[in-house]
C-alpha cells in the first residue's frame, strides 16, 4: 500500500507588471508550520509539527521522526518524492524531532544543504509523514495524503492564507468564520468577500472573524499591495441551501446511472450525515451549491442529476459534512494519485488524467458513454461444473506485462491443456500496485494496474469463443481502510471504522481476519454486495466467483477461536443462501465457489444449496510426491467420502496460498539407494504421478499457475506476496516440459470422455500404491501409482477381464485374472482403459525464443537477496528518460535516482546499500514507454 504523494494546494494571484496566476501548495491544513512563512531554497527553516492536527495518529506519542523529501523541477510528478532523509523503522537521529510542547515537534536545518539537492535543481515543495520510531504509527494528513509545503522560487511579496486551511469551507448563513493571513512583507491587506470589503489593515498579518453570508458561493480574497507589488490568495465558502427531500426515482441504483447522454444520475447512501456536495472538474473541486445534493424521505440516501456533454469523462468526489471527501463506493474506474504514476501507458493507454492541484485522494472516473463494448460472443454456455478444469491465475505474475491483452496471448498455451475455465485472483480495485488483490478498496472498480475495462472485455469475450468460462476471485469478507465505506464512519484515534458503520464491525468478529470485517447480517452491505456483484456479470459477463474467506460472513463471534469458528454456524448458512438467491436472479447459472474450510456438516448443507467448495488437498499429495506415505490420503477429495451428493468439491493440490509441491519435493523429498526425490527429474516426474490421480477423479478441479510445469519458487521467496518471476523458459526444459504435456493430456482426457465424470467408481488412495477404478458405459478405466520410493508388488483388482490398454505407453494386456499381481517402481504409475486412444506426444521440441521469452521480465537484479551492494540490469524497448526507485512495500520511496536519457537497449546500474535496514523492498525502473519492478531483498 502506498503512501499518497499527491499535495495541498490553493489559489494565489501575484500582481508584478500584470496579473499572474500560480498554485500555491502551503498546505490545507497546518499540520506542519514553517518559519520563515515563506522560504526559498537557501533559508535555514524551521518545521513544526502538530501532533493533534491531520489524521492526529501521533497525539500522545513519543518520540517522532520525520519522514521527509523534497518534489523538484525533476521529479515525475507534481507529487514525487526526491532526495528522501530519514531511514525508516529506525532511531534515525537525522529526523529526530524535539518536543516544544504539548504534541508539538521541532526540526530546523538548511533546506538545500540538508535534502543535498544539487544547485541547479529548483526545489518546489518539502514533503513530510511523520512516524514513530518503529513506523507503526504515521502522521498525515485528514485524508491519509502526505503533507507538502510550497518552497518559494523568489523574495517578491507574497501572501496567504493561514486559517481557514483549506481552499473552500461549507458554512451556514451567520456562522463565525476565524480569518488570519500573512505577508512576506510590509503590505496593505484587504479581505474582501464577493467583492465586498470586509477589513482592511497594513502590516505583515491580518486577523479576522467574519461572519458567513447569504445562501449561495462566496470567494474571499486577501490582496496586499505594498505600492509596487500586489498579491492575493484566495478562499471559497459555500452557505448550504435548504436540503431539497425527494424519494429516489424507479429503477435508480447506488453509484453511477446514466439516465440519457447528457444526465448522470449520482447516488450515495450515507445515513445520519447531513449534506453532501459533488465535487468534480465541472466545479472546479470547490462546492458549489449548484452541487448540493437532494436527500431521500428517509434521510439514508443523497442522490442528484448533473449535465455533462455527450461522451464527456469528469472525475468527481463526493464532499461530506463539509469535511469528509471520499470518492464514489460504486466506482468503475477510480484514479489514484499514489499509483497511478507507476501504471505505463501500454498497460493502460490514455489513462485519465488526475485532478492534480484541485483535491486529493482518490476521484471516481465518470464515463458518460460507458465506452460500451460489441460482445462477438454474446451468449456463453458454461462448462458443467462437474468437468470444470480451473486455471488459478494472478495477471501480475503470469505474464510479465501483467496486461490482459498479454493474457489473451497466451489463452493457446491452457487451451492446450484442456482448461476450460480461468480463474483470476482479485482484479477489483486494490490498495497499491502490485498485490494479491486482497485487500480491496472499491470492490466494482476494475484495478487499472492490468488494463482498462476494454482489453478485460476482450479478454473474456476471447475465453468465451474457446468454450473458457471465466471466474472471479471476489474478497468480500472484508474492506481495507482506502474505501469510502471504511472512511465515512472511521475512528481515526483507534484507526477502525466507529460503531455506526452500517457496513462494517468496528472490530473482526472471527480470527483471519485481514483488513476490516464486513457485517453481513447488515441490509446496508448486502446492497453493496448485490449490486456490485451484478455488476461484474452484467458489465463484463463474467461466469462466476470464487468467494475469498467465506466462512468470515458471520457475525457470530469467535474472537480468536478458530475451532469455534468453524463450527455449523446456521446464521452464516442464511447469509449465503440470501445471497445465491440475489445472484442467481441476474445469472442463473453462475459458478458460486466459496474459500470456507468449516466442518463438513455445514459445507454440506451449502453444497446442498448449490455452491461449490474448495477442498484443499495440498498436504497429502504433497506427503505423497515427497514419498512420505504413511500420512498421505488423497480420499478427501472425493464427493462421496464427504456424504455428498453431487460432486461440488473444487480439489486442488496447490493454491496461491499453498506452498509449491516442487519446492517441497526438491527440499524435503524422500529417496531409498539410487532413487531420490530431490532430483529435479525425479521430483518432476512425481508430478506427473500426482497429476494421474489428480484430474481422473470425478470432479471440478484446480490447478494454481506454473504447477504443470513444476514451479520451485516458495512461496515465501523473498516473502508471500512478492512478485514471482514466471519462467517461461521452464519450457524449454525436457522434464518440464513433458510435465506439462502429461497433465494436458490429462485434461484434455477429463474434458472429452464422460467416464471421468462418472458416479460409480471407488478407489484406494491411501498408502504406498494409490488405485482409481472408474465405470462407464463408454468404457472403464483402472489407474495405479506408485507414490513409495521402493518398488511394490500388489494385487491390481481390475473390474473385469479382457483386453485393457496402457494410455501413456500404447501397450496394450488382455487380464485373465483380475487379482493378477503387478509390480510398480517408486514413482512408476500406469492408466488403463478399455477403449485404445493414441499414444500421447510427450517428445520434448524446443520452443522459438519468440514463443519462449514472450512477455518475461525485462529487468534482473542480482545478488538477490543482497547485503551491501546490489546491481540492476533492465532492458529499455525504446530511448527515453529513465528513473530509478528503491521503495519499501508500504511504497514509500527510499532512493529515487534520475538515470536521465537513455538509449533502446540494456542498461545497467549498481547500488549501495549499506545504510539500507534489512528487509523488503521493491525496485522500479520507469522510464517512457513503461515501468519494470521486482522484489529486492537486504538480508545480512
Amino acid at each position: 500500500m502506498g503512501i499518497q504523494k499527491l499535495g495541498c494546494m490553493k489559489k494565489r494571484f501575484s500582481l508584478l507588471l500584470g496579473l499572474l496566476l500560480v498554485l500555491s501548495t502551503l498546505g490545507w491544513s497546518q499540520v506542519v508550520s514553517v518559519t520563515p512563512v515563506f522560504p526559498i531554497a537557501s533559508d535555514s527553516v524551521e518545521i513544526i509539527f502538530n501532533a493533534t492536527l491531520g489524521n492526529g495518529a501521533l497525539a500522545g506519542v513519543s518520540p517522532v521522526y520525520a519522514h521527509t523529501g523534497v518534489v523538484t523541477d525533476l521529479s515525475a510528478t507534481p507529487t514525487t518524492w526526491r532526495y528522501v532523509q530519514g531511514n525508516w523503522g529506525t532511531a534515525d537521529p537525522t529526523v529526530a524531532m524535539t518536543n516544544v510542547g504539548p504534541n508539538l515537534w521541532r526540526m530546523k536545518f538548511h533546506l538545500r544543504n540538508f535534502y543535498g539537492v544539487p544547485g541547479p535543481e529548483s526545489i518546489l515543495k518539502m514533503a513530510f509523514v511523520f512516524r514513530n520510531t518503529s513506523g507503526s504509527v504515521v502522521g498525515r494528513n485528514t485524508d491519509g495524503s502526505d503533507i507538502f509545503y510550497t518552497v518559494y522560487q523568489n523574495n517578491l511579496l507574497n501572501v496567504s492564507f493561514l486559517a481557514p486551511s483549506a481552499p473552500f469551507l461549507v458554512s451556514s448563513q451567520g456562522a463565525p468564520i476565524n480569518v488570519s493571513a500573512s505577508a512576506s512583507g510590509s503590505a496593505t491587506l484587504t479581505l474582501t468577500d464577493n467583492g465586498t470589503t470586509v477589513t482592511t489593515t497594513t502590516g505583515t498579518s491580518l486577523t479576522h472573524m467574519m461572519f458567513a453570508g447569504a445562501e449561495g458561493n462566496h470567494r474571499v480574497i486577501i490582496s496586499a499591495d505594498d505600492g509596487s507589488t500586489v498579491a492575493s490568495d484566495t478562499f471559497y465558502y459555500a452557505v448550504n441551501p435548504p436540503v431539497t427531500v425527494a424519494a429516489l426515482p424507479a429503477g435508480t441504483l447506488r453509484g453511477l446511472n446514466r439516465v440519457n447522454a447528457t444526465t448522470m444520475r449520482l447516488v450515495l447512501d450515507a445515513p445520519a450525515k447531513t449534506g453532501v456536495y459533488i465535487l468534480s472538474d465541472l466545479n472546479n473541486y470547490i462546492a458549489d451549491t449548484a452541487f448540493f445534493m437532494k436527500k431521500t424521505p428517509d434521510n439514508n440516501t443523497f442522490w442528484k442529476d448533473i449535465t455533462v456533454a455527450p461522451g464527456q469523462v469528469v472525475t468527481y468526489q463526493y464532499y461530506i459534512d463539509g469535511n469528509l471527501r471520499v470518492a464514489d463506493p460504486f466506482s468503475e474506474t477510480v484514479l489514484d494519485p499514489s499509483n497511478d504514476q507507476y501504471i505505463s501507458s501500454n498497460t493502460y493507454p490514455n489513462l485519465p488524467t488526475y485532478p492534480t492541484g484541485k483535491t486529493t485522494g482518490i476521484v471516481t472516473v465518470l464515463d458518460a458513454d460507458g465506452a460500451p463494448y460489441v460482445w462477438q460472443v454474446p451468449n456463453f454456455t458454461k462448462p458443467a461444473e462437474q468437468e470444470l478444469i480451473v486455471y488459478e491465475l494472478l495477471v501480475r505474475d503470469f505474464i510479465a506485462e501483467h496486461d490482459y491483452n498479454s493474457i489473451k496471448d497466451t489463452l493457446d498455451y491452457l487451451q492446450r491443456m484442456g482448461i476450460n475455465a480461468i480463474q483470476f485472483m482479485p482484479i477489483n480495485e486494490f490498495e497499491g500496485n502490485e498485490s494479491w488483490g486482497y485487500n480491496p478498496s472499491f470492490h466494482m472498480a476494475l484495478d487499472k494496474y492490468y488494463g482498462p475495462a476494454a482489453d478485460f472485455k476482450a479478454l473474456v469475450d476471447e475465453c468465451h469463443s474457446r468454450g473458457m468460462a471465466v471466474i472471479l476471485d471476489v474478497a468480500f469478507n472484508h474492506a481495507f481502510s482506502q474505501s469510502p465505506l471504511c472512511q465515512m464512519y472511521w475512528d481515526a484515534i483507534n484507526f477502525k471504522p466507529r460503531s455506526d458503520n452500517p457496513w462494517l464491525n468496528p472490530d473482526a468478529r472471527h480470527p483471519f481476519n485481514v483488513g476490516y470485517d464486513f457485517n453481513h447480517e447488515s441490509a446496508w452491505i448486502k446492497r453493496v454486495f448485490t449490486r456490485t456483484l451484478r455488476y461484474w456479470l452484467e458489465e463484463f459477463k463474467i461466469d462466476g466467483f470464487r468467494f475469498d474467506l467465506s466462512k468470515g460472513f458471520t457475525q457470530v463471534n469467535s474472537g480468536s477461536n478458530v475451532g469455534l469458528w468453524g463450527n455449523f454456524d446456521q446464521s452464516r448458512i442464511n447469509i449465503w443462501d440470501d445471497y445465491k438467491d440475489s445472484l442467481r436472479l441476474t445469472d442463473p447459472t453462475c459458478y458460486l465457489i466459496l474459500e470456507h474450510f468449516a466442518e463438513n456438516s455445514e459445507e454440506t448443507a451449502l453444497h446442498n444449496m448449490g455452491f461449490m467448495l474448495w477442498g484443499n488437498h495440498n498436504y497429502n499429495y504433497n506427503e505423497a510426491t515427497m514419498g512420505f506415505v504413511g500420512t498421505s490420503n488423497f480420499e478427501w477429495i472425493d464427493y462421496k467420502v464427504r456424504n455428498w451428493n453431487s460432486p461440488k468439491v473444487m480439489g486442488y493440490m496447490e493454491s496461491h496460498d499453498e506452498e509449491r509441491l516442487m519446492y517441497k519435493n526438491l527440499q524435503f523429498g524422500n529417496s531409498s539407494g539410487g532413487y531420490d526425490i530431490t532430483n529435479l527429474s525425479t521430483a518432476l516426474a512425481r508430478m506427473e504421478l500426482a497429476g494421474n490421480f489428480f484430474f481422473t477423479m470425478p470432479g471440478p478441479k484446480m490447478v494454481w499457475q506454473f504447477g504443470e510445469r513444476g514451479y520451485d519458487i516458495s512461496i515465501d521467496d523473498p516473502c508471500r506476496v512478492c512478485n514471482k518471476p514466471p519462467r517461461w523458459e521452464y519450457m524449454n526444459v525436457p522434464e518440464r516440459q513433458r510435465l506439462y504435456k502429461v497433465w494436458s493430456a490429462l485434461g484434455n482426457l477429463k474434458i472429452s470422455q464422460d467416464v471421468f465424470n462418472t458416479t460409480n467408481y471407488s478407489h484406494n488412495l491411501g498408502g504406498g500404491i494409490k488405485r482409481i477404478y472408474l465405470n462407464h458405459a463408454s468404457m472403464d478405466v483402472a489407474v495405479f501409482g506408485n507414490f513409495d520410493v521402493n518398488t511394490i508388488t500388489f494385487n491390481a483388482d481390475f473390474q473385469h477381464g479382457g483386453w485393457w490398454y496402457e494410455y501413456w505407453s500404447g501397450d496394450s494386456m488382455n487380464v485373465t485374472n483380475t487379482a493378477m499381481q503387478y509390480t510398480l517402481g517408486a514413482g512408476e504409475y500406469r492408466l488403463y482403459t478399455t477403449t485404445r486412444f493414441p499414444k500421447p506426444n510427450l517428445d520434448f521440441v524446443l520452443e522459438t525464443e519468440e514463443d519462449l521469452f514472450a512477455g518475461t521480465d525485462p529487468l534482473q537484479i542480482w545478488p538477490n537477496p543482497a547485503a551491501n551492494a546490489v546491481k540492476i540490469g533492465y532492458e529499455l524497448p525504446g530511448s527515453g528518460n529513465v528513473s530509478i526507485g528503491i521503495y519499501d512495500l508500504t511504497g514509500r520511496s527510499i532512493l529515487a535516482i534520475p538515470a536521465g536519457f537513455q538509449t533502446q537497449g540494456r542498461h545497467e546500474s549498481a547500488f549501495d546499500l549499506t545504510d539500507f535496514p534489512s528487509g523488503n523492498y521493491i525496485v522500479r525502473v520507469q522510464h517512457e514507454t513503461g515501468t519494470f519492478s521486482k522484489p529486492l531483498v537486504v538480508r545480512r
